[in-house]
Order: C-alpha cells, then sequence, then structure tokens
C-alpha cells in the first residue's frame, strides 16, 4: 500500500477562482445547445488530469472517470466521486468495481459556456476537486486549504 501524499501534494495544485462545486445550481426553463463537442470535452477532462503532479497522477488507484449530460434528479451536481478513497483502503481492498469520478457536462456548459476559456478552467476545477476526495481529502478540508 502506498503513503498517503497528504495535503502538500494537493497545494502544489492550482484551482482557480471560488466557484461552488456542489451547491445548488439555479437554472432557468431555457433550454441551451451544446457548445462544444463530446471530444472537445473529454480533451478538457484529460488536459485537466495532465495538469497533475505526476506523483499524484501515478498514485491514482482503480478509479474511472467518465461524463454523463445531467445529474441525477434532485442532485444539482458538476461532478461527484463515487467510491472508496485511497486514504480509507485496508489490507482487504480487493476485487471492488473502479471508484467514479463523473463530470457533468451540460451544468458545466450552461453556466460557463458562454466564454471557452472559463469553460476549460471550471471543468479543470471540478476534475481537481473531485480527484482530491479520490485521496480522501474533504469538502471541508478542500475550504480549509482554500481549494475549494
Amino acid at each position: 500500500m502506498r503513503e498517503p501524499l497528504g495535503d502538500d501534494a494537493l497545494a502544489r495544485i492550482e484551482l482557480g477562482q471560488d466557484v461552488p462545486l456542489h451547491e445548488r445550481i439555479v437554472l432557468g426553463a431555457r433550454r441551451y445547445a451544446r457548445l462544444v463537442d463530446e471530444s472537445e470535452f473529454e480533451e478538457a477532462v484529460q488536459a485537466a488530469i495532465d495538469t497533475l503532479p505526476p506523483d499524484l497522477n501515478e498514485a491514482m488507484s482503480n478509479v474511472a472517470i467518465v461524463f454523463e449530460d445531467e445529474p441525477p434528479p434532485g442532485m444539482p451536481l458538476l461532478g461527484l466521486y463515487e467510491g472508496i478513497p485511497l486514504t480509507s483502503r485496508t489490507s482487504g481492498y480487493s476485487g471492488v468495481t473502479p471508484d467514479k469520478i463523473t463530470i457533468y457536462r451540460l451544468p458545466l456548459e450552461r453556466l460557463y459556456g458562454h466564454d471557452p476559456t472559463l469553460l476549460q478552467a471550471q471543468i479543470r476545477r471540478v476534475v481537481l476537486h473531485e480527484i482530491a476526495h479520490h485521496f480522501g481529502i474533504s469538502d471541508e478540508r478542500l475550504r480549509e486549504l482554500d481549494r475549494y
């Protein structure tokens, strides 16, 4: 089992401006067209992953990053981590399905799609936020570190 990387590893990642990631998203009834195609969105997510320091990237284990258009009804999210954080895994951890990080495309596009640069920055922010949860860092700790 690998040694925990600790908060100092997260501190090396610049997340950018403070945007609530798990708070209610209030949207009007307006229908939004897709602003980027799926491959561009996937490229933005991969670019975010590529900004991880090599030791953090290598430490990620048994996690899949997937994309969905919308979060489940009643869950106003931009991203969601589901699984057993690395810090909670024990020697009995085996034969489990991969953790899952889901990035919700359409809420990100609705909020930030008017500016392609801002959209890419917010995709990166959400991806890194959910990866932090994979490393066992809670929303409360992210706030303490000024990384929420």
